[in-house]
């Protein structure tokens, strides 16, 4: 039986990726009016092309305090070492879409209320990438779909 993931459910999702490196990976890629909940990032260093490499996860999406689109907002930067793990498990989420433009900072309801109605077509997006193109990883994420379409 297929999942359901129209409008109005929660389900559950995850993603697996084998041989992560340098070009940069997206893990999720938003659509207007979801809201996803990150639970963990999961890296393991299968291939290092020097101790101390770094693992970096970011969400490419909207400034508010510069009412900028498609910025690099970093949520972690990990040296690695051959075969270890990292384990990312800090709970956060974001919107799906961002809102329609406005010029920043944010500093009024109505600028709240926009990052909230998710207003445009531009896709939010968790992305992952390695320091070097001979790194080579694992990483799985697990995290939460609202459909509030």
């Amino acid at each position: 039986m297929a999942i359901a993931i129209g409008a109005g459910t929660e389900i559950i999702r995850t993603i697996m990726l084998d041989d992560l490196d340098s070009t940069v990976s997206p893990l999720i890629i938003g659509e207007q009016h979801h809201i996803y909940t990150v639970l963990s990032i999961i890296v393991h260093a299968k291939v290092i092309q020097a101790d101390g490499n770094w693992v970096a996860a970011y969400i490419d999406g909207y400034d508010a305090k510069a009412g900028t689109a498609d910025e690099e907002i970093y949520l972690f930067q990990q040296d690695m070492s051959l075969a270890q793990t990292y384990v990312w498990n800090d709970k956060f989420s974001f919107n799906g879409t961002e809102p329609t433009d406005f010029t920043g900072p944010l500093s009024t309801v109505a600028m709240k209320d926009a990052i909230a109605d998710q207003g445009s077509a531009v896709s939010q997006q968790l992305r992952i990438v390695t320091e070097h193109a001979d790194d080579a990883g694992q990483v799985t994420v697990t995290y939460i779909d609202q459909n509030n379409a």
